[in-house]
């Protein structure tokens, strides 16, 4: 793997608990990953914790601090063009209170890199349900929600609101970034299904998810009604939308 081959980035709000771990168990990996770290105004000191750690891994840790919280998907899109702008050719999404196991980066970077994926997603679904310490009621609103995505969309992806994603660069620069429209978790779905319209291989890398133990998770009813009722939209607004298309 080359020095700058995979970037994974962890927006971050509030995770004082968990960011230099995080950090610490990716850069342990037999893989070299380079961080950037997305974080939203953390009143926590979140970012100070990052900059302090970037003293030890200057070269490998990176930060781009914003005003306040303006949303996952902005953070992951403020991510994905740095990354693209840096030249990085696997770019990897991931949590930071270690719900994502670290030690799969490396099954997804081997899904794209060997396997030949354009997209890999950590799935909680396409092996049964393996998801760890989460509230029955919880699991079963995540399970049947990728069911009902599928069923409006055509996706043949079991988990579709998964995070835990590696992309090919060539995703990344061919999806038109400024019109993805969702920033909370329906922003997972719309990346998946504008990658799926564009002919790209998707693969589904199965993983067990382990609900957070440090922290406050930013998880809410009104993230999923944005997820099932803009699902709907998505679709139809498809109808009317011509994608770019995989370069063969």
């Amino acid at each position: 793997m080359e020095i700058n081959d995979g970037i994974v980035i962890i927006p971050t709000y509030n995770e004082k608990e968990n960011i230099e771990n995080i950090c610490r168990a990716v850069f342990s990996l037999p893989k070299q990953f380079h961080i950037l770290v997305i974080d939203d105004g953390s009143p926590d000191g979140t970012g100070s914790i990052v900059k302090n750690l970037q003293t030890e891994f200057s070269d490998r840790l990176f930060i781009i601090e914003r005003a306040g919280k303006q949303g996952l998907g902005t953070a992951y899109i403020t991510g994905f063009k740095w990354a693209l702008e840096n030249n990085y050719d696997y770019i990897f999404e991931m949590d930071a209170d270690f719900s994502h196991n670290p030690n799969d980066l490396l099954k997804l970077h081997k899904a794209c890199s060997e396997e030949g994926a354009d997209l890999a997603i950590g799935s909680r679904y396409v092996s049964g349900v393996n998801v760890v310490n989460w509230p029955m009621g919880r699991v079963l609103m995540s399970y049947f929600a990728s069911i009902y995505v599928r069923i409006v969309t055509g996706m043949k992806i079991a988990d579709t609101t998964a995070g835990f994603k590696c992309y090919r660069k060539e995703v990344l620069q061919t999806i038109e970034m400024d019109k993805i429209r969702f920033k909370g978790y329906a922003f997972q779905i719309e990346m998946k299904y504008t990658t799926y319209k564009c002919g790209f291989t998707i693969k589904e890398v199965p993983i067990i998810f382990v609900n957070r133990v440090l922290g406050n998770s930013k998880m809410s009813g009104g993230i999923f009604g944005e997820a099932l009722f803009g699902v709907i939209r998505l679709k139809w607004d498809s109808l009317f939308r011509k994608y770019p298309q995989k370069q063969k």
